[in-house]
């Protein structure tokens, strides 16, 4: 059955297609309805069913006899370490490690935080808060300890699991007095610290508070897994690059098993056995889904890898691990491919990968050059697909697992089952293929997206309900074509007006990084006293572009003017080494928007480099912005 099919079946029946879905789950009570629409437009899924997350990702493969399998590959190059878990092996800590968690007063409903790099301990103690029917969030490793606090404060955690460092290329960075920092700041304080000491740093205990990693699970009780209702949350995520009050996204416990098994093998064409590997982190949402727990639950081994795409050591690190652990299925984001052919723009380190089934790409808009470079040197489909922290797996996507559409280059093809999407206008309505618009999903959305945020429903409603009433309001700008293929343009924000013709910055950036010499780049609207705003262009070079810089600017204006129009008063470009991103490689327009119009701004918490907005400051100065 073609997709077509199947999307129209879903349509004709939501009930029926998704409990067919839950059949690839194992329930204690099973579900006898998929939708629950008592609180419209409030809705849940699958609230009569009882089931266990960590029973699912774990526990049945062993009884299933997969037990010798491995679940996790953990690559380290920074620590020069690599390490195989079966799944028997990972049932075992897990299990450890709840008891352990048990019988310091950790039950059902109770919230723990995660402060972890990218080391399996991390899926352990994720898995481990699952087994009870805790609710852990997860905070990205090395993250500020104010934005800690925040988020400590926001959850009210119970406990704290953390890793005593992380290993960056360059240098270690010390988690535990980030930790120790956030616990004092926070109006909160957690009940007790588990931490995970690693080689390269031993961190100092606090005496009654702080319990080692090892110590804290001696002779323990293994815990079973407890039954939760379905709608329980499983985990709270927040969202990055918050300014305030973090949106801490709530991920319900059986829509999300539902979908996210369903993806592994329609969208990602990969089973029990194969090889999965997302190259996050287990900070953001991506790290959630395709890292620990959507491969987990489909019985594939999971890659866990602590490195860079480029610099661990080189250019060719990713295609290192793909050829090592013989991975079918790999998913990352634009920017790390962007780095990659800037510094080897010829695909001379690519080698031949031949367990490599397909590239998936997400997290930014994946421009056609990068996809384009990727197509050709690793010769396999290159699967751009969209979606968010508040959903938790693709909107829409190219279902490799169901069939193989034909390839728009620059659009994440078509809707998945369950999302009716929408481009509306500013009013709320729908607009003509090919215009521009908001982009919406009608309600309800599917199983595993968020019912509400963490303590926050008023804030929910306004955020992503209220504004187009019957629909979720998604914050990004695109347009649909005549095939019912969606091409994501840009933020809503990122949406400017040029003397009353709205553009999308997004298909600027198509133009520019069509440029042979350009890498990367961003563009973004500054103010303009005639024109409302005016467009302005960062281009990062090819590493070995020896061009002046005044040359690829004249040439990029020129492409513009001849691609877009003089419509788009694309005047102005300035070459940067680097774009200020937030550490899941969203580059942070508004910021650079705030500083270009000398407006007050406060330093994101997610960005990967504060260095860099010096840079920028200096590179808009020389063109008459950012004035002190």
């Amino acid at each position: 059955m073609g997709y077509a099919q199947i999307y129209k079946g879903w349509q004709d029946d939501p009930e029926g297609f998704w409990l067919s879905a839950a059949g690839g789950i194992d329930w204690v009570t099973k579900p006898t309805r998929a939708l629950d629409a008592s609180r419209a437009p409030l809705y849940e899924w699958f609230t009569d069913a009882t089931v266990n997350t960590c029973w699912n990702a774990v526990d049945r493969h062993v009884v299933a006899g997969r037990g010798k399998q491995p679940a996790i590959i953990h690559d380290s190059p920074v620590t020069g370490t690599k390490h195989v878990i079966t799944y028997a092996e990972l049932q075992n800590r897990v299990a450890r490690l709840a008891g352990a968690l048990r019988a310091k007063g950790i039950q059902k409903g109770d919230r723990v935080i995660i402060y972890m790099p990218m080391v399996p301990e991390a899926l352990e103690a994720m898995l481990a808060c699952a087994r009870l029917g805790a609710i852990h969030s997860v905070v990205f490793g090395g993250f500020a300890a104010n934005e800690l606090a925040v988020r400590i404060d926001d959850c009210t955690p119970k406990a704290i699991i953390a890793a005593s460092c992380g290993i960056e290329p360059s240098r270690t960075v010390h988690y535990k007095p980030l930790l120790d920092a956030a616990i004092d700041l926070a109006t909160h304080k957690p009940d007790f610290c588990v931490i995970f000491q690693r080689e390269q740093e031993v961190a100092r205990l606090t005496p009654g508070r702080d319990v080692a990693w090892h110590e804290f699970q001696y002779g323990v009780t293994p815990a079973d897994c407890v039954p939760v209702e379905g709608n329980h949350p499983a985990y709270i995520l927040y969202t990055s690059g918050t300014t305030g009050a973090p949106k801490g996204v709530v991920r319900p416990t059986a829509g999300h098993l539902v979908a996210l098994n369903w993806t592994m093998r329609a969208i990602y064409n990969v089973g029990a056995g194969d090889v999965f590997w997302a190259a996050s982190d287990v900070g953001w949402v991506v790290g959630h889904s395709y890292i620990c727990y959507a491969p987990l639950i489909a019985g594939c081994t999971t890659v866990v890898y602590e490195g860079k795409p480029v610099g661990t050591p080189d250019a060719a690190a990713f295609w290192r691990v793909i050829a090592e652990h013989k991975v079918k299925s790999f998913f990352t984001a634009p920017t790390a491919l962007r780095a990659i052919k800037r510094e080897d723009p010829d695909g001379k380190l690519v080698p031949k990968l031949p367990t490599l089934q397909a590239l998936y790409l997400a997290g930014e808009r994946a421009d056609p050059d990068t996809i384009h470079w990727a197509g050709k040197h690793l010769n396999v489909p290159v699967i751009d697909h969209w979606w968010q922290t508040e959903t938790g797996y693709a909107i829409a996507a190219n279902p490799l697992g169901i069939e193989h559409l034909p390839v728009k280059i620059g659009s994440p093809s078509v809707a998945m089952p369950g999302y009716t999407v929408q481009i509306l206008d500013e009013g709320g309505h729908p607009v003509s293929p090919g215009t521009l618009g908001a982009i919406a999903i009608k309600l309800p959305l599917p199983p595993g997206t968020l019912p509400t945020l963490w303590n926050a429903e008023e804030r929910f409603l306004k955020s992503y309900l209220n504004h187009f009433p019957g629909y979720y309001e998604t914050g990004d700008a695109g347009y649909v074509d005549a095939d019912g293929y969606l091409y994501i343009m840009a933020r809503t924000d990122d949406v400017i007006n040029v003397a009353g013709h709205r553009l999308s910055t997004g298909a600027m950036e198509e133009v520019l990084a069509s440029h042979k010499d350009v890498a990367e780049c961003a563009v973004i609207g500054v103010a303009d006293d005639l024109k409302g705003q005016s467009p302005l262009g960062f281009l990062c070079l090819n590493k070995g572009s020896n061009r002046p810089h005044d040359e690829v600017v004249k040439e990029c204006v020129k492409l513009m003017r001849d691609q877009i129009g003089p419509v788009a008063d694309f005047k102005r470009a300035v070459v940067v080494d680097r774009l200020p991103k937030t550490r899941s490689g969203k580059i942070l327009r508004g910021t650079m928007v705030k500083i270009a119009d000398s407006q007050p701004w406060r330093m994101p918490a997610t960005i990967d480099d504060p260095a860099i907005l010096d840079e920028i400051t200096t590179a808009l100065r020389s063109l008459g912005l950012a004035k002190a």
